[in-house]
């Protein structure tokens, strides 16, 4: 039994947006998807960190967790700034209840329990880049409790904590989750959303008492991280 990680999936066979467009790296990226994705076995867990389809709505979105669904094992799926086809847990589930999809789970207001730890975690926010009004701060501010819930759901266990925004990375810092992370003692935190030549700005390895890990897709060469406790 294994834990692994991995962000921004960015799957196209609902929505044709394929991220081949961008070259480099992502050329071909579901074949490398698929092959990275085969050392995950039926009772592993696997933690998906947001931007997983490009899809607008669940409808459109049908074929990409089709694919979702052909991972083995349990698939813990957090929300990313890209994730248009997201509306309510209740809604996500009924539709992979109508499509026969098993082992897909909302991480959000809420845990998972993996070996005596605790999956934790929720997209987060940029809201220090978009302090244009109101909504960002509702949306901040929104994102600050539903990670707060998460961890307060955990009790006493241990914590893991899985975020879509880096709360972290060079020229920016986020105090708030990073003061959420200290006040429940938490002491892994992974992330996503960083591409490119964003990989050399995010903060990886161990800052003030926390390893930070980035896990995008094409950080990680499109083969998920196995997360050893």
């Amino acid at each position: 039994m294994a834990l692994y990680a991995i962000g921004d999936l960015h799957l196209c066979l609902g929505a044709p947006k394929p991220m081949d467009v961008f070259g480099g790296a992502w050329t071909g990226y579901m074949a490398k998807l698929k092959e990275g994705m085969s050392v995950i076995g039926p009772e592993d867990t696997t933690v998906l960190l947001g931007d997983l389809s490009w899809a607008l709505d669940l409808a459109e979105a049908g074929a990409d967790f089709s694919w979702i669904d052909q991972i083995p094992g349990r698939k813990i799926i957090l929300k990313g700034n890209h994730d248009y086809w997201w509306s309510t847990a209740k809604k996500f589930y009924d539709f992979c209840k109508a499509q026969g999809f098993s082992n897909q789970f909302i991480l959000n207001n809420n845990h998972y329990e993996y070996e005596g730890w605790a999956i934790c975690g929720t997209r987060g926010w940029f809201y220090e880049e978009s302090r244009s009004g109101q909504h960002d701060e509702k949306v901040f501010k929104r994102e600050l409790m539903r990670l707060e819930t998460s961890l307060q759901s955990a009790g006493d266990l241990p914590k893991l904590v899985f975020l879509h925004y880096p709360p972290k990375y060079k020229g920016y810092t986020c105090q708030e989750i990073l003061d959420l992370l200290e006040k429940y003692q938490v002491r892994r935190c992974f992330y996503g959303h960083l591409h490119g030549g964003s990989h050399s700005l995010a903060l990886e390895g161990l800052w003030e008492g926390i390893e930070y890990r980035l896990v995008s897709a094409d950080r990680l060469n499109f083969r998920p991280l196995r997360i050893n406790l």
